[in-house]
């Protein structure tokens, strides 16, 4: 028996996308030979300052040339405009009339029509309106582009002020038994409640009278760019760092231990070998370390997440056989 796969079906790269990955492998095959160069002069002459801002300026130019590939890819998805309008897209477009006429003259008589609900818990009059929900699709799908965390993060909807799930610690225990023995109870589950309290992210772009009284000007397009880069380092650096007053608090906040006294609550670590670096002789292993330390379940979807310096010296670890250990995605869309 014979299956096809219709076109309709299949993940297409855009066009775009496969010449940037082109380009990302040119650029990647130079970032190789760079840092054999530099390698090499190290051996020879303790280093080379010209090689080594190559090096650095490679490093900045494969980053952009893979953000390049996934926002290409991220706007190949986005419905194209002049489809068909779906169900509440009548309010939607009489929402965006009255939020421009709120922002252009100051006119809260649509919006306070259109709200039924105070969007602050503790004074309505001061909790502000609704953006159009066009400028929140905007400014988080501009986030997932430029917001490492927020792209790999599981983003949830809720209605109260905190996100609460309960979480197996340890699943239900089970034992073998012949056909006729007897089968005595066995321990449920140990659950545990995670709870996630909401927090606020803002804003105050300032604009010029004339911007605002200038019809040709997209006011929705401009908020979204005037905000998209300030909330995505306040996002990632919170989520990295915070310390949970008024901001999220950041997985480098939870209380570290090494990964073989792990306990429920704190996070396991493994030591690089060397303060403040990588260890001098085979530092690729602790790589390996690292990674088969999550339990399987967990290494299907597990994401590395470092700062730009560390990024750095990773791609420069090659294996015993002299290939290196981190490459770009075999094809546009794929995962390096």
């Amino acid at each position: 028996m014979h299956a096809s796969t219709s076109p309709e079906t299949k993940a297409v790269v855009p066009h775009d996308a496969v010449i940037a990955h082109d380009a990302l492998m040119r650029v990647f095959e130079e970032y190789k030979a760079t840092n054999d160069q530099r390698v090499a002069a190290l051996e020879t002459r303790g280093g080379d300052g010209l090689i080594d801002d190559k090096m650095r300026r490679l490093d900045a130019e494969v980053d952009a040339k893979m953000q390049r590939i996934e926002r290409t890819i991220l706007e190949a998805r986005r419905p194209a405009l002049g489809r068909e309008m779906a169900e509440g897209a009548v309010h939607a477009v009489e929402h965006k009339a009255a939020f421009e006429a709120y922002v252009r003259a100051g006119d809260a008589g649509g919006l306070r029509a259109l709200e039924t609900r105070a969007m602050s818990v503790g004074s309505g009059p001061d909790g502000g309106y609704l953006v159009p929900p066009q400028v929140e699709v905007d400014i988080a799908s501009r986030l997932s582009v430029l917001s490492p965390i927020r792209a790999i993060a599981d983003v949830r909807q809720v209605s109260s002020a905190t996100y609460t799930r309960p979480f197996s610690k340890t699943g239900p225990q089970a034992g073998w038994a012949a056909e006729t023995a007897a089968r005595p109870q066995t321990d449920g589950a140990t659950l545990a409640q995670q709870s996630f309290p909401t927090m606020e992210l803002y804003a105050m772009p300032a604009a010029t009278q004339t911007l605002i009284d200038d019809a040709a000007v997209d006011l929705e397009a401009w908020i979204a760019s005037e905000v998209e880069t300030v909330f995505a380092e306040q996002e990632g650096k919170a989520f990295v760092t915070g310390d949970g007053t008024g901001k999220p608090t950041g997985f480098l906040s939870v209380t570290q231990v090494a990964n073989s006294a792990w306990d429920w609550g704190k996070i396991g670590t493994i030591a690089t070998g060397a303060a403040a670096g990588f260890s001098a002789t085979n530092p690729v292993e602790v790589l390996f370390d690292l990674i088969y330390a999550a339990k399987a379940g967990y290494r299907q979807n597990a994401r590395f997440v470092m700062n730009r310096k560390t990024q750095s010296e990773l791609r420069k670890f090659k294996d015993a056989g002299g290939s290196y250990v981190w490459t770009p995605p075999a094809q546009a869309g794929g995962t390096a």
